[in-house]
């Protein structure tokens, strides 16, 4: 390995504005939220988003259900200016709206819940 690359600074990019200042807090809040749809299949996002939403999460429409996982998103968070949306693919929550954006990644099971819904009984 060259010296040069140890001592050259790393490149950081720093906050332009006030908004920018709160999308960590802001990711990390969403990616909590987001951390137990994660696991297991698209029937146990079905029934956490039950749980967590109180309020039934079975739908045949894929827009409907895109809307209930960005409402499990963004549940209890502050979002100071930024806008949260879902990818078209329906694989990353992205966020916009300071002089950066970032996009979170969900699951394949979160993915599949959304895209193609969830069966009636667990596999």
């Amino acid at each position: 390995m060259s010296s040069n690359l140890l001592k050259e600074p790393a490149m950081t990019i720093h906050p332009k504005n006030q908004r920018d200042l709160m999308l960590a807090p802001v990711a990390v809040e969403i990616d909590r939220n987001l951390r137990r749809l994660r696991e297991g299949s698209p029937y146990d996002v079905l029934a956490e988003l039950e749980l967590e939403l109180d309020r039934p999460a079975m739908s045949a429409d894929p827009d409907e259900r895109a809307e209930l996982v960005l409402r499990q998103a963004l549940r209890n968070v502050e979002l100071h200016g930024w806008t949260a949306t879902l990818s078209d693919d329906a694989s990353r929550v992205h966020l916009e709206g300071g002089s950066v954006s970032l996009d979170l990644g969900l699951s394949p099971a979160i993915t599949a819940y959304i895209t193609e819904g969830a069966r009636v009984t667990p596999a």
